[in-house]
């Protein structure tokens, strides 16, 4: 009786089969098929079968079959192709964010969306702990909690932390909650990511401005039932520019930058501010840069790494202030009489 049942979910079972163990490159027989169902308890005869794997592919499901001695059968397209899932597997692996056992169940989930054959092919590059990554699972329920947050317009409150040293206790690097725990009151409307990290763009009520929160920073997150405020600020804002020029969004004056660079330097000011920068030439070898940028260490620390190949051309002030930081490092390896 029990068998009988079955065939309700033959058709099921036969999907299975054709998902789980079959793709361009491994295809099975119609003898392979049958005894696969039968392993599930579900006897099927041929003709049956074949009737089955023509509702299927009326269905949507893209089964195909070999031109040979003997018919096999497989599945042609899927809605992720290896490159894809490849892509996601990467994606997931360099988040910072995500730790190391959630990365893991993420990439197992990632490989059911292929066939058995191709996940072994995700699975040879997977490496996992030898990156950094979050120590902390919570992060990653955080994120679900503050898109929720984000999409019905609430208000949240939160405690903000940051890593500080300890040498009085076993563990020497502790986190400890900025504003003496005092909660944060803010209003979300996005979520970026940025420089492997996430952060929640939120306007703040008693400012009366728009800030960025790194998510793995967040602890104690609650949604309240207030609605949002700050919408008409928001609606001005544009993420994808203030991601250009805020660098590993730390913050500062937002300011009119003009740069003089060498030629060989186009790359680098493409990948930091898109192919839309304003440029002009400047010479043979040079070439002038406009745009807005957020002046911080983190932005002299930037040109600093592209070394005598570019130059603040204006304002006055950043010039100085790249000055000011430059003597700055060099002080710790001068002695006074040579500075």
């Amino acid at each position: 009786m029990a068998r009988k049942s079955m065939q309700k979910q033959k058709l099921l079972y036969l999907c299975k089969i054709l998902l789980d163990k079959t793709d361009e490159s491994h295809a099975v027989t119609m003898k392979e098929i049958l005894d696969g169902l039968e392993q599930y308890g579900i006897p099927a005869e041929r003709k049956s079968v074949y009737n089955d794997l023509q509702t299927l592919s009326e269905f949507g499901l893209d089964v195909c079959k070999t031109k040979s001695t003997t018919t096999k059968y497989y599945i042609g397209s899927r809605k992720f192709q290896m490159p894809e899932l490849k892509l996601l597997v990467d994606a997931v692996q360099c988040s910072k964010f995500i730790t190391p056992k959630k990365s893991l169940e993420l990439i197992q989930k990632i490989e059911g969306l292929c066939s058995v054959e191709d996940a072994k092919l995700l699975q040879r590059q997977v490496y996992v702990f030898n990156r950094v990554k979050a120590i902390n699972e919570k992060i990653y329920y955080n994120v679900d909690t503050l898109h929720n947050a984000v999409s019905k317009e609430k208000q949240i409150t939160f405690v903000y932390t940051e890593w500080a040293l300890n040498f009085g206790s076993l563990e020497k690097i502790t986190k400890k909650s900025r504003k003496e725990g005092a909660l944060y009151r803010v209003s979300p409307w996005a979520l970026s990511w940025d420089d492997e990290n996430y952060y929640l763009i939120a306007y703040d009520a008693e400012s009366e401005m728009l800030k960025h929160y790194r998510v793995d920073k967040m602890e104690d997150i609650q949604i309240t039932g207030e609605e949002n405020e700050g919408r008409n600020v928001f609606e001005k804002f544009d993420i994808a520019s203030y991601s250009k020029a805020v660098f590993s969004m730390f913050g500062g004056e937002m300011t009119e930058i003009n740069l003089s660079v060498d030629n060989s330097l186009i790359g680098v000011i493409v990948d930091r501010f898109g192919k839309d920068v304003f440029v002009a030439q400047e010479s043979a070898s040079s070439f002038s840069v406009h745009f807005k940028a957020v002046v911080s260490p983190q932005f002299y620390g930037w040109l600093f790494g592209l070394g005598d190949k570019v130059k603040i051309a204006s304002p006055k002030n950043v010039v100085e202030g790249y000055r000011s930081y430059l003597k700055n490092v060099l002080r710790l390896y001068c002695d006074e009489s040579q500075m």
